[in-house]
């Protein structure tokens, strides 16, 4: 083949904004360093809210994923900057490249140079926009991994008393998983037996001795759980690590649900390409074969480039295409989702229309019987999250809902959340983190959750739901409604309240079958 040529263009929506730490003096261009390029496929997938007829994943590869030729495209322009090709995926439409700094930095004409955090912690950083040859210039949508920057956080909140964790006697308020599964009235006699639940984690790890005590003190037979690595990330538990808490409570709270599905927990590094590697691995993966994917990680909306948001909403789309839920917590900073700006904001990837976006509550039972149920909301850092996204655009299954425009920029966007659980920490999840009983709470525990009940129904039914999103909002006596409460912070005052019907803080309501 020919030379790419000396042309190039700028990548659109690649344009990232400086780091706020101080730049390093340590040398970088020999640095080893892995990126991926997202590949056009043949067909577009739908941007919003409609996918096409369900595909086997061989039908989808041969009808949405990428092309020989662009892939061959791509990989030659690599061998041209002395880049190694790690794989390329057409259904995955990805190709993963290995080299040098400085390789990249000639091959995509960016500055990658080394910042460290307020922790000393040393990451690589790029700012500016991405280039690429002209002929590459529509079958290149994205480039991925040059900045190593953490992209998200984990939605859980852990129940202190005096600055300690308060242990399961101590929470007279809290739940087993597998206790609140019968008390919110989800399908009985199903265990998940024969699904898969694919768990997305950025950080942390698990201990099997852990999940072994805690299985057995629930009495509930222990799931087979194994871990997959994404981007040399492997299961890597540490009591200094706060992720551990969000893979214990993932696993935990999914397994105690449905004890008879598999799990499967996809480490990740927690960067843009390690988060999307770790999503399109999932979705794609012929060997575990997931139904149904939990994410309890995200940021604000503002956070990501346009590449970003475009490239995991259409993973997003092909998930739905082939028949995998996605369920994503919906945040836990309230109106704010962490930002300082005095506007609302919604969090990704929850936002996507094409994600199950789970909202947060406070619940309250005698015995077995629900006393009340409102909107999570304890204070600025302690409340849903949920609003109305400033850059997906209503879907068609939301237009009847009643979504009103995004409080912050008036945009008429996709709303969020689609539906709500127990998520307050001082009524959250007995789980067992590094051999510490502990009671956490968070919209990511609502995920798994929600997660271990669409593994119910899959057994149930004897197939995938899939994309359940259209048939949620055309059939709103599938969840028990939450009228009371707000997630409006005070740094904001923009925000929402709950009422009857959908609303921007609780969705639907509280899900039980479908």
């Amino acid at each position: 083949m020919a030379k790419m040529g000396t042309g190039y263009v700028k990548l659109a929506g690649s344009n990232k904004e400086a780091p706020i730490w101080n730049r390093s003096e340590t040398l970088i261009g020999n640095e080893i360093a892995e990126i991926t390029v997202r590949v056009r496929g043949r067909r577009a997938l739908s941007p919003r809210s409609k996918p096409a007829k369900r595909l086997s994943p061989a039908a989808f590869e041969s009808q949405f994923g990428s092309t020989e030729r662009d892939i061959a495209a791509v990989e030659q322009f690599a061998h041209e900057h002395h880049l190694s090709i790690v794989e390329s995926s057409s259904s995955r439409k990805s190709v993963m490249l290995r080299g040098k700094v400085s390789s990249f930095e000639e091959a995509f004409m960016v500055s990658l140079a080394h910042y460290s955090d307020d922790r000393g912690t040393i990451f690589r950083c790029r700012t500016g926009e991405i280039s690429i040859p002209k002929p590459l210039e529509g079958v290149i949508e994205g480039v991925f991994g040059l900045d190593t920057r953490p992209l998200t956080r984990p939605m859980f909140h852990v129940a202190t008393e005096n600055g300690q964790f308060i242990n399961h006697k101590a929470s007279p308020g809290s739940f087993r998983p597998d206790a609140l599964a019968g008390i919110y009235g989800f399908p009985k006699g199903r265990t998940g037996k024969g699904e898969c639940i694919g768990i997305i984690e950025l950080g942390g790890g698990y201990r099997s001795n852990d999940l072994a005590a805690y299985f057995k003190s629930l009495k509930i037979p222990l799931p087979v759980v194994k871990a997959v690595s994404i981007g040399g990330a492997i299961n890597s538990p540490s009591t200094s690590d706060s992720a551990d808490g969000e893979v214990m409570l993932d696993i935990e709270v999914a397994g105690a649900v449905s004890p008879g599905a598999s799990i499967v927990v996809y480490f990740a590094p927690n960067t843009d390409k390690g988060f999307l590697d770790a999503i399109t691995a999932a979705v794609h993966d012929a060997n575990n074969s997931p139904s149904v994917i939990s994410i309890s990680w995200g940021s604000a909306e503002n956070q990501w480039t346009a590449q970003a948001l475009q490239s995991f909403n259409d993973a997003f789309s092909a998930a739905a295409t082939v028949g995998v839920t996605i369920c994503a917590a919906a945040g836990d900073q309230g109106s704010a989702d962490s930002q300082a700006d005095g506007k609302a904001h919604a969090d990704f990837p929850a936002s996507s229309p094409f994600v199950l976006a789970c909202g947060g509550t406070k619940l309250t039972v005698k015995g077995t019987t629900i006393k009340s149920e409102v909107v999570w909301h304890e204070s600025s850092d302690s409340a849903t999250g949920g609003g109305v996204s400033d850059v997906f655009p209503l879907p068609d299954y939301q237009k009847r809902a009643g979504v009103p425009p995004s409080a912050s920029t008036g945009f008429k966007g996709r709303g969020l959340p689609d539906v709500a659980a127990d998520a307050d920490p001082r009524t959250g999840y007995n789980v067992l983190v590094d051999g510490q009983e502990m009671v956490i709470g968070g919209t990511s525990a609502v995920a798994p959750l929600m997660a271990g009940l669409i593994a119910r129904v899959n057994q149930s039914k004897a197939k995938s739901v899939g994309f359940i999103n259209p048939t949620l909002y055309a059939n709103a006596k599938l969840c028990r409604d939450i009228t009371q409460g707000d997630n409006i912070t005070t740094s904001t005052n923009e925000g929402y309240r709950a009422g009857p019907g959908w609303d921007a803080c609780s969705g639907w309501g509280v899900l039980s079958g479908l």
